[in-house]
C-alpha cells in the first residue's frame, strides 16, 4: 500500500512552511544568543505542528482484496459511532440503515466511494459545526450528500459530515460518474464523519466501536 501526500493539503503545507520560516529565522537570529531556549521551543513547536499536518494530509492508494460484488467498504479510516435503522428523509425517504464512522485528526481524511456503481444524486447543505460524534450532526451540520446505484440497483447512500473542527468538505463525485471502491469520492478537512445509509436486510459486518479502513474494511453486504 503506497502513502502520498494529497493534493488538498498542498497549499496548505506550503502557507505553513512560509508562516513557519518566517517565524523561525527572526528567532533564531536575534534571540538565540541570549534566550536560546526560546528558538528551540519555537522550532521543536514548528517541527511537530507540520509533522502533524503532513500526517492528516496522507492519500494511501488502496485496492480491496477480494470480490466487490453485494459488498459495502468503509469510506474512511475511524470508529463506528452508530448503527441503527432509521428513516433516510432527504432522498431515499424509507427506513434504512446507518452506519456511521468518526474521524480523528489522527486519521486518514481522503473518503472512499463504499460501493462500485453510478453516482445518480449528489448535494450540498450549509449547516452547523456540532462535535461530529453527535447523532444529530447527520442532519444539521454541514455535510453534503452522495448516492450511488450498485449494478443491481440498490441505492447506496453516503452523507460527509462536517465537525466542529473540520470547516471544510471536498466533494469530487458528479452525477453521472462511475463510483469504484478503489477512488476517492471527496476529502474532509480535520476531524469529521461519514455515515452510509443501507437497505434494511442488509447483512452488517461491524458493530460500535470496531475500527475500519477506508476502501479496505467490508462493513456490510447487501441482499443479492
Amino acid at each position: 500500500m503506497s502513502v502520498r501526500l494529497h493534493h488538498e493539503g498542498t497549499n496548505i503545507l506550503i502557507i505553513m512552511a512560509i508562516i513557519m520560516l518566517a517565524v523561525n529565522l527572526p528567532a533564531w537570529f536575534y534571540l538565540s544568543q541570549h534566550y536560546i531556549a526560546i528558538p528551540i521551543t519555537i522550532s521543536v513547536l514548528s517541527v511537530v505542528l507540520y509533522c502533524l499536518a503532513t500526517n492528516f494530509f496522507r492519500s494511501p492508494h488502496r485496492q480491496f482484496q477480494g470480490d466487490p460484488d453485494n459488498v459495502v467498504v468503509s469510506s474512511v479510516d475511524g470508529e463506528v459511532v452508530a448503527l441503527e435503522e432509521v428513516f433516510e428523509n432527504e432522498y431515499l425517504h424509507r427506513k434504512v440503515i446507518q452506519l456511521s464512522v468518526f474521524m480523528t485528526i489522527f486519521n486518514v481524511h481522503a473518503n472512499w466511494y463504499p460501493v462500485d456503481g453510478k453516482v445518480i444524486y449528489t448535494t450540498h447543505h450549509s449547516g452547523r459545526f456540532l462535535s461530529a460524534y453527535l447523532p444529530k450532526s447527520s442532519t444539521e451540520n454541514e455535510r453534503s450528500t452522495i448516492v450511488i446505484e450498485t449494478p443491481h440497483g440498490q441505492q447506496i447512500l453516503v452523507r460527509q459530515i462536517a465537525g466542529a473542527i473540520a470547516r471544510r468538505i471536498v466533494t469530487y463525485a458528479t452525477v453521472g460518474e462511475p463510483a469504484s471502491i478503489e477512488d476517492h469520492l471527496g476529502f474532509i478537512k480535520f476531524g469529521s464523519r461519514v455515515d452510509i445509509f443501507l437497505p434494511l436486510g442488509t447483512e452488517v459486518l461491524v458493530k460500535i466501536g470496531d475500527k475500519t479502513t477506508g476502501g479496505i474494511t467490508p462493513v456490510a453486504r447487501l441482499k443479492p
